[in-house]
């Protein structure tokens, strides 16, 4: 999956961008208070996709 559709799927459910790490950009689920780390590789794997929408308690990518 390219990493500006994992972008706008987290957009899309109220995830903001909390900060940029060395690898990673973290996001944070302010309504659940949780956050994530996504990789800054221009297409990442779809079973990490999922995790990512696990960690912040969104559904998954389709």
């Amino acid at each position: 999956m390219k990493r500006n559709s994992l972008i706008s799927h987290l957009c899309k459910y109220g995830c903001e961008l909390l900060r940029e790490g060395g690898n990673h950009s973290w996001w944070h689920n302010i309504s659940l208070n949780k956050r994530s780390a996504v990789p800054r590789h221009t297409e990442i794997d779809d079973q990490l996709a999922k995790k990512i929408c696990k960690d912040l308690g969104i559904p998954p990518v389709k």
